[in-house]
């Protein structure tokens, strides 16, 4: 990443011509370009790990406050709208306020949420706690813009590429490893560890990250408000929001509905127990190994071609998963391929946003609340196709939302 001073995105047109309408520079201590990459994918890791740290934890709360897993399942998903919320409120900030501070104090929030949390008597006050801590855990969607301002225009793709491993990384730990620790030493340490990781790795890369000194104009808040504008003025954005949504949407119909799958105890499962079953999430880790590549990639032969790629290889993942409702080995060949798929179209649909605005903040935004919309609502029909049709309707709602990301955006707007 380069350290000289440079005026940042928000500050100029995509012609690069000065807008005049948030100024600023970049001044005082950061760590060396060498160091502040893998700093913020570590934060990113630690960071991102908390918006699932209570999914695998579920039975443990359940058995610490006498109720079922099934009651206190609604606490897994006050994190999702939590964090769709911070989004929406805090990563806009970026193009208009000191991301230093900013960084800080959101790190130092979730940590004293994780804190409570751990705290927590019964279910109401736990999912409060986790409803703020993942609100304040939007720490990676203000790094990420940083990241792709400061590279150089060669390797942009693969500076954010490090970034999003490492996001990856933290949401495959949160489900292993979070576990893990929870089993051997209860739930309540995990959250207290999270929160230390969460408040030290925040507060040190805060103080690494380059200091900016911005005056700005308009009311704070002012990003929010763009968001729609900001889309519909420039259609690789649109297009990048809806293709990743249509990505995501069919990763989030089959990954969240594979243990339903999988714990099955009928001819139309597997009947495995649900720590088998979790050790799934270990093909998250395919995401990590592939991000570098698609970053590579990305840079070399440019976004478009990637997305079309991962495409492809998300097409086919498809009628494998729909396989692996039958022979094991198609769901170890779909699971590698569309997690690959996933994060091949993540990585160049993201290095898009972040370049074809005169907003990156913004425009990141904009494109990961679209992600997150679309994955959300095909996860909400995944589990009612589910109980009516099987294993196949869930591949067939995988299958829609291929369909809709690609042939919404084929037409040139």
């Amino acid at each position: 990443m380069q350290s000289a001073t440079t005026t940042p995105p928000d500050a100029r047109t995509p012609t690069g011509k000065t807008t005049g309408k948030t100024t600023g520079k970049t001044t005082g201590r950061a760590a060396a370009p060498a160091l502040l990459l893998p700093l913020i994918a570590l934060c990113t890791a630690v960071t991102a790990a908390n918006i699932y740290l209570a999914a695998p934890l579920l039975p443990l709360i359940a058995r610490d406050f006498g109720s079922t897993s099934s009651a206190v399942a609604w606490v897994a998903s006050v994190a999702q709208f939590g964090y769709a919320a911070g989004l929406l409120v805090f990563a806009p900030l970026g193009d208009s306020v000191n991301r230093r501070r900013l960084v800080a104090a959101l790190s130092l929030v979730a940590a004293a949420a994780l804190i409570a949390g751990a705290l927590a008597a019964g279910t109401t006050a736990l999912a409060a706690a986790v409803l703020v801590a993942s609100a304040a855990t939007v720490v990676p969607q203000l790094l990420v813009p940083l990241v792709a301002q400061r590279a150089p225009a060669d390797r942009r793709a693969r500076h954010v590429a490090a970034v999003i491993a490492g996001l990856f990384t933290g949401v495959v730990a949160a489900r292993v490893l979070g576990g893990l620790v929870g089993q051997a030493f209860g739930w309540r340490v995990v959250f207290v560890g999270a929160a230390v990781l969460t408040a030290v790795l925040g507060l040190v890369t805060a103080y690494a990250l380059p200091a900016e000194k911005r005056h700005r104009s308009g009311p704070l808040f002012a990003g929010l408000a763009a968001l729609p504008s900001v889309v519909r003025r420039s259609p690789d954005l649109w297009r990048a929001c809806v293709r990743q949504a249509g990505m995501y949407g069919a990763w989030s119909a089959l990954w969240t509905s594979l243990a339903l799958l999988l714990t099955q105890n009928d001819t139309a499962g597997y009947g495995m127990s649900t720590a088998t079953a979790g050790l799934f999430g270990l093909f998250g880790l395919a995401a990590s190994v592939v991000a570098p590549l698609a970053g590579g990639f990305v840079d070399r032969f440019g976004a478009a071609k990637v997305v079309r790629s991962a495409y492809l290889l998300a097409a086919v993942s498809v009628p494998l998963f729909w396989l692996g409702g039958r022979a094991m080995w198609a769901l170890f060949v779909a699971a590698i391929a569309v997690h690959a798929a996933l994060v091949a179209s993540h990585i160049a649909n993201q290095t898009l946003a972040l370049t074809t605005t005169s907003t990156p903040a913004t425009a990141n935004t904009a494109y990961v609340v679209a992600g997150f919309a679309g994955g959300a609502l095909a996860s909400a029909l995944a589990g009612p196709a589910f109980s009516h049709w099987g294993w196949d309707g869930v591949c067939a709602v995988a299958a829609v939302w291929l369909v809709l990301g690609w042939v919404t955006t084929s037409v040139r707007r």
